[in-house]
């Protein structure tokens, strides 16, 4: 151990962030949102319409493609998560892994742009999620590496409001790029230079090297199980968020379809657009006073259980009122219910983490909650559409998981 260094990396933080630094990892935050829902939104969904073969369906293409991404994602993130806790640069654990990442992604993305086969569609996207996962768990462990437990609902909310600005300006430039590969180029550069700030201004906090964590193969991969037994907590709330996010997921998957086949909207791609901007609106007006609110009570349970509740009821506004209006009230109704959900669940989930040595790593654990509904949703959305009932059924469905996953937040014990 090596003096105030060791207690500084590891201890349970009790000095308040300021407004800067919850600014500039709130920025690379959105950046790398960005990264990913410019193409999610737009412009896979158009990448596999045009690279379908003849006699597939671009549907089929498209849950592939997101589906082998998101299962990238499942292992990267509690991977990468796992190095960053052994990292002892003396740049910290946590910036070497955002200038990596972030790095590697924007070179991902235009590479992406430049596809022309499913294959390669299939490996770019691949290398994004590989990528920008590596970024997105160094920074989702920065929150309880720096933010003391009274201040998490705050930060979490300012990190889920970049979240939603990542998602509508990510949307935005793949609409306003000019094509798929302004598109992706201009998602590539706005990852990049929303991380400039953090990396260039903030000191991370550094790990020494006499008390980094066993670093060889089989103990990396042991420590990415964390049993459900021994932490009962972290299991339900791990499951809250799988439903709940898999219920987001079968809503917005194919919403550029949905706009365009059943509701035929002559510019799906700038519907998707405008439902964006106002799920962005309402999810801005509750996500930071969501998690205020939540840290002035002591609360995070029934912040959860609400919000999960409200997204239910917008998605299942999809089901029995498919008009453009309805689509309209469905989006703004999911952007109050994910704009609390974001700031508390992220709040709640720092606070039934086993131990601040694996911090990323435990929570990159966490965020395989928000990977696999991308792959379990298309496996589920596909055969509802195609043969059980159609976007209706799809969307009762959805609300039906979603409501599930908010109800079950109420067997989590160690936190209010």
């Amino acid at each position: 151990m090596t003096g105030a260094a060791a207690p500084a990396a590891l201890a349970e933080p009790s000095e308040r962030v300021g407004r800067a630094w919850t600014t500039s990892l709130s920025l690379v935050n959105g950046a790398i949102w960005a990264g990913w829902y410019g193409p999610i939104q737009i412009l896979l969904a158009l990448q596999a319409a045009e690279l379908a073969p003849a006699g597939t369906a671009k549907e089929s293409v498209l849950a592939w493609v997101t589906g082998a991404g998101a299962a990238v994602s499942m292992v990267a993130n509690p991977l990468f998560g796992a190095l960053s806790d052994r990292t002892t640069s003396r740049l910290g654990r946590r910036t070497p892994w955002i200038v990596a990442g972030v790095a590697g992604g924007a070179v991902a993305l235009v590479l992406l742009a430049g596809a022309r086969s499913v294959a390669a569609m299939a490996v770019g996207w691949c290398g994004v999620q590989l990528t920008l996962n590596a970024a997105f768990a160094a920074v989702t462990a920065a929150l309880p590496d720096r933010v003391p437990p009274g201040q998490r609902g705050a930060v979490g909310g300012w990190l889920g409001a970049a979240q939603i600005l990542g998602v509508v300006a990510g949307t935005g430039l793949a609409t306003a790029g000019g094509g798929l590969a302004g598109g992706y180029r201009a998602c590539a550069a706005f990852a990049v230079l929303g991380a400039l700030p953090y990396v260039l201004l903030h000191r991370d906090l550094v790990l020494p090297a006499g008390r980094r964590p066993a670093a060889g193969p089989v103990a990396v991969l042991r420590g990415l199980w964390i049993s459900p037994r021994r932490h009962p907590d972290l299991a339900w709330a791990w499951l809250t968020r799988f439903l709940i996010n898999l219920g987001n997921a079968l809503a917005l998957l194919y919403l550029l379809y949905y706009l365009r086949d059943v509701l035929r909207r002559p510019d799906p791609g700038g519907g998707v657009l405008i439902l964006t901007a106002l799920n962005g609106v309402t999810l801005l007006g509750t996500v930071v006073v969501g998690g205020i609110w939540s840290d002035r009570t002591g609360r995070r349970k029934p912040f959860v259980l609400g919000a999960g509740v409200i997204m239910a009821a917008a998605t299942g506004l999809l089901a029995g009122w498919q008009t453009w209006t309805g689509a309209l009230c469905a989006a703004a109704l999911l952007g109050v219910g994910f704009g609390v959900f974001t700031s508390v669940d992220l709040a709640l989930m720092t606070e039934v983490l086993p131990a601040a040595a694996d911090r990323a790593k435990d929570l990159g654990v966490i965020n395989i909650a928000n990977s696999l509904p991308q792959v379990a949703a298309p496996a589920l959305a596909a055969p509802l559409v195609h043969h059980l009932g159609g976007y209706r059924v799809l969307y009762a469905v959805a609300a039906a998981i979603g409501l599930v996953g908010a109800l079950l937040v109420r067997r989590i014990r160690g936190v209010a």
